[in-house]
């Protein structure tokens, strides 16, 4: 059946309005005070001199890497990825796909840290063993997933974000669009090191946006 791109976008829409938001406890909260809250602990870690890493596989790669970028570039904050072929190739061969980003979370992750995992199904064994080890370093952990609402990378993290779809082309899209508000978000608030004011910070976003 022939499917229309004006009922595709709508989805679409209707998805970003449905994202569910809790906290490591399962405490609901709306999807503002998640994003507050994630944009609260982003710039908490760069004026601690802190780091950003961000971990995802496929498509969920391609968007943490994106998102280092914009923090790196717009937030001034050490942010971090762990998708280099050689490394990753050479861990998957010696020690098994699992360990991919647990082994770089186990050297680089320090107390206080960020980790932001991203997830469409919330069960890649890859991810969930990078957050549990990012955990017991005593790092903040953001996550972003979907399919399943009982996955279990949900439940791991300080401010988990849900998308109730199982199908990847509208999970990834809504958590690219997340990560994208999270850093721009943390680009207006933070005080740009050439001393631009909030509203030139504005309208360089407004700008991008349009053009």
């Amino acid at each position: 059946m022939e499917q229309r791109v004006t009922s595709y976008f709508r989805k679409l829409c209707d998805l970003l309005a449905s994202i569910e938001v809790t906290e490591w406890d399962g405490t609901i909260l709306s999807i503002d005070e998640g994003a507050r809250k994630a944009v609260g602990t982003i710039l908490s870690v760069q004026s601690c001199s802190g780091k950003v890493m961000m971990i995802g596989n496929g498509g969920s790669a391609a968007i943490v890497s994106h998102m280092q970028n914009d923090l790196c570039k717009g937030v001034d904050v050490r942010a971090m990825v762990f998708n280099e072929i050689p490394l990753l190739t050479a861990l998957a061969n010696d020690h098994g796909y699992g360990c991919v980003f647990e082994q770089p979370i186990v050297l680089w992750a320090e107390a206080g840290d960020l980790l932001v995992a991203v997830s469409s199904s919330g069960q890649s064994e890859s991810i969930l063993r990078a957050v549990r080890a990012g955990v017991e370093r005593g790092c903040h952990v953001i996550t972003l997933s979907g399919f399943s609402a009982d996955n279990p990378l949900r439940r791991l993290g300080k401010v988990n974000f849900y998308v109730p779809s199982h199908i990847y082309g509208y999970v990834e899209l809504v958590h690219s669009a997340l990560t994208h508000f999270l850093t721009d978000c943390a680009m207006i608030q933070h005080p740009k090191k050439e001393g631009l004011s909030d509203r030139d910070v504005r309208t360089r976003i407004v700008s991008t946006i349009v053009h």
